[in-house]
């Protein structure tokens, strides 16, 4: 089919709640896209930070394969091995925790939002997220969503969600009340600008929780699974948290999110309260456990670290270029580059020129290429931007 023929067909039956570009990817394959018009994009933000070790990793295609040769899927009334292997490993990885398998990130902090009630002490019902934020597109994950363009056409919201500014212990420590079951934090913002968190600002949350009898909730959806050259960024931090949730880079590709809970947190998961049907489905999982094999055959979280700060420094010198660039910040290979006025025809640029990234917050573009990069990928990629900023400020 051509190009036009399959937006024809996206535009007859296709709902339109995505603004599509009028390109039809036909080909991934690692840092790289292909078009059906023969046209080869560096992929600085691949799938969304879903495809966390590039585009059909020669690895996860074959455990993909393999897998669906012997089993795709089967109920959880049942055991299956890539479950429980992919779990023991994500357990190893972080803080010895037991898993419960989804879909998606909103799936899992679903999870985690129930679990956290299930827990806590009945009085307790109200969470607090914090501005800028971002956790799903489920009415209580857009609930727990602190940024009121994703509330438009849905109010009223769920109740119990109280909001606090991004890195203000005082704020916290005024929100707090017994009858706080939860603090969900995101430990870098992603689609509120790449914020980070402070570290005094994670200790206060995890201080809180203890005095009060809640649980310390991390979305971990965008900056784990190595993106930040650790397995979750938390690790980055003096601070351990009672759940974490994960998904996009997790499956390479394939669909799956995860909540991971202390034991004893776990354990008030009992059956009957909650459940996914295609959670921790055989294929998935498989994919699940190639990425981790991958990411330690290759040294991916080592290769993160180090290119992250060489895409940084990059960057930081094309600020010295252009005073469009306010400001750099990030860690590892999720990077946000701050702009003084909206980023959206930079973006456009890029892309017309071979390059894809993406611009958050209307004024952030982010830059989180695959754990796989390399320094010549990223020369190419700011070289791109370079070009780009220089058309647009003219």
């Amino acid at each position: 089919m051509t190009t036009q023929e399959t937006v024809e067909l996206f535009d007859k039956y296709v709902i339109s709640n995505y603004k599509r570009l009028p390109r039809v990817i036909v080909k991934g394959e690692g840092c790289w896209l292909y078009d059906a018009d023969g046209n080869k994009i560096l992929d600085m933000f691949p799938g969304w930070a879903v495809s966390g070790i590039g585009h059909c990793h020669p690895k996860v295609v074959d455990a993909i394969r393999n897998q669906a040769a012997e089993l795709l899927h089967i109920d959880n009334t049942f055991c299956s091995e890539p479950q429980g292997k992919l779990a023991q490993l994500l357990s190893e990885r972080a803080f010895g925790g037991k898993c419960f398998f989804c879909n998606s990130g909103a799936e899992a902090n679903e999870a985690a939002l129930k679990l956290a009630r299930l827990h806590t002490a009945q009085q307790k019902y109200k969470f607090i997220t914090f501005e800028g934020s971002f956790h799903g597109r489920t009415f209580a994950t857009v609930t727990a969503t602190a940024q009121p363009k994703y509330h438009e056409g849905f109010l009223p919201l769920l109740p119990g969600f109280i909001y606090a500014p991004f890195n203000d212990v005082a704020a916290l420590e005024s929100a707090f009340s017994d009858e706080v079951a939860a603090v969900m934090v995101e430990p870098i913002q992603g689609e509120g600008g790449i914020n980070i968190a402070a570290a005094e600002f994670l200790r206060a949350i995890r201080c809180l929780c203890d005095e009060n009898g809640a649980v310390m909730i991390l979305d971990e959806v965008q900056t784990g699974i190595g993106r930040t050259g650790k397995w979750f960024a938390y690790q980055h931090f003096d601070v351990e948290p009672d759940i974490i949730t994960m998904a996009k880079a997790l499956g390479g590709g394939v669909a799956i999110g995860a909540m991971m809970a202390k034991e004893e947190i776990a354990a008030s998961l009992t059956p009957g309260t909650h459940a996914s049907t295609f959670g921790g489905n055989c294929l998935a999982c498989a994919a699940g456990i190639a990425v981790i094999e991958a990411i330690e055959e290759d040294s991916l979280l080592q290769n993160a670290a180090e290119l992250g700060q060489y895409a940084k420094d990059k960057l930081l010198e094309l600020k010295q270029k252009h005073f469009i660039i306010d400001s750099i910040r990030g860690i590892g290979l999720m990077i946000g580059v701050q702009l003084t006025k909206p980023g959206k025809e930079i973006v456009d640029k890029c892309l017309e020129k071979g390059l894809r990234i993406n611009c958050t917050n209307e004024t952030v573009l982010r830059f989180m290429p695959p754990m796989i990069v390399t320094k010549d990928q990223i020369d190419q990629a700011v070289d791109i931007l370079d070009a780009a900023l220089t058309e647009s400020c003219k």
